[in-house]
């Protein structure tokens, strides 16, 4: 199976995906992997919250939409376009320890091993297991060049060539001693920040929410931090979040709001509260669920040297300036195929094994 034949492969299942948006679930009757995965897809994407509580409907249909956005032709082409992919190379096993943060966190690096022409051996984390065995059984439908690709395994790794393995910085230390002598991408907690000079309009800062609440801020692309500029009026940013206020209504959402709240109560930090956001002035990146941390900034472009030096804890940064290592409000749960975690192009590390 050539580059061009898994490019089609893919772009499939993205069509396949379109069945499954944030406005309804509905069956497209000339799919043709409909009568077998379907109904599938459609109950296990139903009963997500039941195994992870985390993963509602909503947020799971978003992940499914951003995907089917990502897996067209054109998308696919582009990426590939700019590496050399020699057919003939014998195929590669690569271990992929995926997170379960956020519903799909570890699609991205599932792709590329079988866009790249070789084998994946993967590890699902407990907190996210049953989606991609499905998204697996669509693509041997499509194609029996998949069935010997991919291999699920909850036993140890063994016999294979390089690693992917996501976690925590916890979990970094262990990976980095057992596959050291692999090659790998190693992966740690990292979180997002978002640069406010006081020129955003209400719609920026309403979609700045969307980059703030959407997986509950429990993705490594979602913001956790902002910067504002000194006597910043932040009445204007709970005014355009108040449109998120429902997040409250969330069970685990809530609790964790009520916990974190009783901390800080207790400890006397000083905070500002809206009833389901609390902004706590505070160094950190790492910010607590229902917590957006906050920093002062006296000057831009000393800020901007501040940020590059603590660029090892940052994914990415939102901001309405016109710089090109930005993310646009309400866009950091949208990356494109080649916007690659951490920075670090998979897809090249992958070749060069």
């Amino acid at each position: 199976m050539n580059l061009n034949q898994r490019i089609e492969a893919f772009a499939k299942l993205g069509e396949f995906f379109k069945q499954f948006s944030t406005l309804k679930i509905e069956k497209n009757e000339s799919e043709e992997f409909n009568p077998m995965l379907f109904d599938a897809f459609k109950m296990q994407i139903k009963r997500a919250s039941e195994f992870n509580g985390w993963f509602t409907q909503e947020n799971v249909l978003k992940a499914f939409k951003s995907w089917s956005e990502a897996l067209t032709k054109e998308n696919l082409e582009k990426w590939t376009s700019t590496y050399e992919i020699a057919e003939n190379n014998a195929p590669k096993t690569i271990a992929i320890i995926m997170a379960g943060n956020i519903p799909l966190v570890g699609f991205h690096d599932f792709l590329t091993v079988l866009l790249s022409g070789n084998n994946a051996m993967v590890k699902l984390s407990s907190n996210d297991k049953h989606f991609l065995p499905l998204i697996a059984k669509f693509l041997e439908y499509e194609h029996p060049y998949f069935k010997n690709k991919i291999n699920f395994t909850e036993k140890k790794l063994t016999d294979f060539d390089a690693v992917i393995a996501t976690g925590s910085n916890n979990t970094k230390r262990y990976f980095e001693f057992y596959f050291g002598k692999y090659p790998s991408i190693i992966r740690s907690s990292k979180n997002s920040a978002a640069i406010i000079t006081g020129k955003e309009t209400k719609q920026e800062l309403e979609a700045l929410g969307d980059d703030i609440f959407q997986y509950f801020g429990l993705g490594c692309r979602s913001v956790s931090k902002i910067f504002v500029p000194k006597n910043y009026n932040f009445d204007l940013l709970f005014n355009a979040l108040y449109k998120f206020n429902d997040i409250i209504n969330i069970k685990k959402y809530e609790n964790n709001y009520d916990y974190n709240k009783a901390i800080y109560l207790m400890s006397l930090f000083k905070i500002q509260d809206n009833g389901f956001v609390m902004l706590k002035e505070d160094p950190s990146y790492a910010s607590p669920i229902a917590t957006l941390f906050y920093e002062f900034y006296d000057s831009y472009e000393n800020l901007l040297i501040k940020l590059e030096a603590e660029k090892e804890a940052i994914q990415c940064i939102v901001c309405n300036e016109n710089d090109l290592n930005f993310v646009k409000f309400g866009q950091t749960q949208q990356p494109k195929l080649w916007d690659y975690a951490d920075g670090i192009d998979t897809f090249r590390f992958l070749l060069n094994i």
